[in-house]
């Protein structure tokens, strides 16, 4: 099984990405010679990672009949100052907003996300720290 996109260039340095049928452009900042068409790479792969965890935690709070008024997730990153500049840990902030919810229900949720359904946290977490907590508001 393969997963593949096409980015193209458009110029300086801005390119579109066709994802799904989906069109996303990346650009950079002007002061490094882009023209702030779209959000940079890095970012984008932060929410790659949000993505994937959100949609399994969607599922299985529907699945356990946990009813979720509202599920925001932050990922915060660590980047080195060096170049290449990488992520050295990025941290994952569930935050569910409802009446009574279940904690236990939550943390078995988030968790059968990052130990088992989210292949993206799978993937980055053999790359670098990957942690996450999890909050009712």
């Amino acid at each position: 099984m393969k997963e593949s996109i096409n980015l193209r260039w458009l110029k300086n340095m801005a390119f579109e990405a066709d994802v799904d049928g989906f069109k996303i452009k990346v650009d950079a900042k002007s002061e490094v010679g882009g023209s702030n068409l779209g959000p940079r790479p890095k970012p984008l792969l932060l929410v790659s990672l949000a993505g994937c965890t959100a949609m399994d935690v969607a599922s299985l709070m529907k699945k356990m009949r946990v009813e979720v008024e509202d599920i925001n997730i932050i990922v915060e990153g660590d980047l080195t100052e060096e170049h290449p500049k990488q992520f050295t840990k990025l941290h994952v902030i569930y935050e569910f907003k409802g009446e009574n919810l279940p904690m236990d229900k939550l943390e078995k949720a988030v968790s059968l996300s990052q130990e088992k359904y989210c292949g993206v946290s799978a993937t980055l977490k053999k790359a670098l720290e990957l942690t996450y907590e999890i909050k009712i508001v």
